[in-house]
């Protein structure tokens, strides 16, 4: 069982002092039988009080101000997390007995807010493609499978070309994107046959460098599998999730996860910077470490800009 120390760090920078400055972070890793946390600290500038509460999904979620004058705010997460390999579903269970159970609770809490279906133009184009999945006795799990298959071979992983709020008709058109793209895909796809499904918020940890979004945050699926509970499967890789991904946090869609949001007031020109390390039994040296994976600015306070969605656009697609 590998054990990850991650290091996360958020830094605005402000040309003039700002104040009021309220935010929700959802950064803390989620902790369970396939996660163990040994450790999370979580480091702010003036070191406000951190009210932590748990949301209609699960996730921990912190609330903080910081009301005095400030020029920088940084939000440093630091966790020690130890992974488990997951176990695949079994396949003696019949596949007519598993989409009988997928029937009756997709229905129930917590399931159905999980199979809220999306309305888009391309629905029928879509529905075509989920239903060559669904040959003669294929469960679920092959069928879901195959569908996060079918996302990696036929959509380009490609940056710049979406952002957080480009639809799934959008993303269907120009079959490219990036993982949160390639995640919003799947989960029409799953939702279409019945199989409830959930975004997840995360990080994928180094190895060999043979994964897209490796030392960064990412993004992925889990789905609802009958009589074995929720599996994750990652479309921009083509792989079932295992003991290389950290998650942070799930809900139904992108909005429900943001690791970091908030308001101030002052002038909205500013500076966002963030880094993330990740150390494997191997410390990354000082250098790396000091070096953000992303930086955006705002000069123009005239025009409204989002500096941290700029960043959520970008920063799960590092290679």
């Amino acid at each position: 069982m590998p054990k990850y120390r991650i290091k996360h760090i958020t830094r605005y920078s402000y040309p003039s002092p700002v104040i009021d400055s309220a935010n929700q972070v959802m950064l803390f890793p989620i902790d369970d039988e396939m996660q163990e946390v040994k450790k999370h600290e979580l480091l702010i500038t003036h070191q406000p009080s951190v009210e932590v509460f748990t949301d209609y999904f699960g996730n921990k979620v912190g609330i903080f101000s910081v009301i005095k004058p400030h020029n920088q705010l940084t939000i440093e997460s630091i966790i020690e997390v130890i992974t488990k390999e997951a176990l695949v579903p079994e396949t003696g269970m019949a596949a007519e007995t598993q989409w009988e159970n997928l029937s009756t609770v997709r229905e129930q809490f917590p399931y159905m807010d999980f199979m809220l279906r999306e309305t888009c133009e391309a629905e029928d184009e879509i529905m075509a493609v989920v239903h060559s999945f669904m040959g003669d006795e294929m469960a679920p799990f092959p069928v879901a499978e195959k569908m996060a298959s079918y996302v990696y071979n036929h959509f380009e992983y490609k940056k710049g070309i979406t952002s957080v709020e480009t639809q799934v008709d959008e993303i269907w058109k120009i079959k490219a994107g990036v993982c949160q793209d390639f995640a919003h895909i799947l989960l029409v796809m799953l939702r279409m046959v019945g199989i409830p499904a959930r975004y997840v918020s995360g990080y994928i940890c180094p190895k060999n460098h043979e994964l897209r979004g490796e030392g960064a945050t990412h993004a992925w699926v889990e789905a609802y599998i009958p009589f074995h509970g929720w599996i994750g499967l990652d479309p921009t890789n083509n792989c079932i999730t295992g003991d290389r991904h950290v998650r942070l946090a799930v809900g139904r869609h992108f909005t429900d996860c943001t690791p970091v949001k908030g308001t101030y007031k002052g002038s909205s020109a500013h500076t966002l910077e963030v880094s993330v390390t990740i150390e494997n039994g191997q410390p990354v040296p000082a250098t790396e470490n000091l070096t953000p994976v992303f930086t955006y600015q705002v000069h123009n306070p005239a025009v409204p800009d989002n500096s941290y969605r700029r960043f959520m656009e970008m920063q799960q697609q590092q290679q």
